[in-house]
């Protein structure tokens, strides 16, 4: 069932049970939100995305939270919605650092792109600033709490998405923070490294290690993950010839953006300098670089050598879950219809 409704009047239609926000960015009117997320529950937190709806005795309703009603009408713009949400950006940036140039999320953080979207220049509140001490016990993403905003994203994509609960708030008042279970460190914390939170940070209170040495992404590449035979999406973040980053693919059916540990930080093999990059033949007692065919007839006549004076069950296949299910059945009918053995293994066994 689709109901509609007006939105700065433009009339859009929606499915029931969407929200005023949702009916928004289906009629191509922007909102400005820090918390909202299409992967967590309506949340409520930012206050930024306030609209006026028609009839209501209330002045200003959050639309992430405001379902949206057939014959509904809603203004997402006027000068008392204008006015409050410049005063929460200037609350927000009021004990929040200003040294955005060196910032790892310049110019890809949602909070210069809501200031800038409000109008604020300059900020009349010149509140106390906090004074965390940059938690880099995690090998993978560092967590500065000095930028977090309190938006409650990591959190709730902690909850919501991996169902872990690693992290919270703590705290009351100005020294509400996001904490580990008894404030501890994230690498002695119960924190599995997924990345999620790093992924739906919208400010530079999570960013990943590799960032500080090989800077920003300048291009994306979708591909399918080689760490197992699942098939979960990945996009490759490349600065040049080096990935520096990875991140879930949300259209992929398989993982719906969701990465493990492996998935999302273990890349640094690509760029090592110890990588094999071409074929090695041990020659006279020292390996010296090879084509792949060559490599691969000295392989076949080993195997024909050791099948012709041992017998097939003198050589044994051992496949792995980095090939796909179509890879690893090539190798077992490969031993059984060419070597003739049914000597096969699988390293998810071991």
């Amino acid at each position: 069932m689709t109901i509609t409704l007006t939105i700065d009047g433009k009339t859009v239609s929606v499915k029931e049970g969407a929200t005023v926000l949702d009916a928004a960015k289906e009629a191509g009117v922007y909102i400005p939100t820090l918390c909202a997320d299409e992967d967590l529950l309506p949340f409520g937190a930012c206050r930024l995305c306030l609209v006026e709806v028609q009839g209501d005795r209330r002045p200003m309703l959050p639309s992430c939270t405001t379902p949206a009603t057939d014959g509904m009408v809603v203004r997402t713009s006027s000068p008392i919605i204008d006015k409050t949400r410049r005063n929460v950006v200037e609350l927000l940036l009021s004990d929040h650092p200003e040294d955005c140039l060196t910032c790892p999320q310049n110019n890809r953080c949602e909070l210069q792109r809501v200031a800038a979207y409000v109008g604020v220049r300059t900020n009349r509140f010149r509140g106390e600033k906090h004074a965390y001490p940059i938690d880099d016990s995690n090998p993978f993403y560092r967590r500065d709490l000095d930028r977090c905003i309190l938006c409650g994203k990591c959190v709730r994509t902690c909850d919501e998405i991996q169902q872990l609960g690693a992290i919270n708030f703590a705290y009351r008042g100005f020294r509400t923070k996001i904490a580990t279970v008894l404030d501890r460190p994230v690498a002695t914390s119960t924190c599995e490294s997924c990345g999620q939170c790093v992924d739906k940070c919208p400010v530079g209170a999570l960013y990943p290690e590799a960032w500080l040495r090989y800077g920003l992404p300048a291009a994306e590449t979708k591909t399918i993950c080689a760490y197992c035979g699942v098939g979960c999406g990945l996009i490759l973040q490349t600065r040049g010839n080096t990935v520096v980053g990875v991140r879930g693919d949300p259209d992929n059916p398989v993982n719906h953006g969701r990465t493990c540990v492996k998935g999302r930080f273990g890349y640094e093999f690509i760029n090592h300098p110890d990588r094999l990059k071409k074929p090695l033949i041990k020659k006279d007692g020292a390996f010296v670089e090879a084509t792949w065919d060559e490599a691969l007839d000295l392989v076949a006549q080993r195997l024909a050598s050791v099948v012709r004076e041992h017998g097939p069950d003198a050589v044994a296949l051992l496949t792995s879950a980095k090939c796909t299910n179509e890879e690893n059945y090539l190798l077992q009918k490969y031993a059984r219809g060419v070597l003739g053995t049914h000597n096969v293994d699988h390293c998810a066994r071991l």
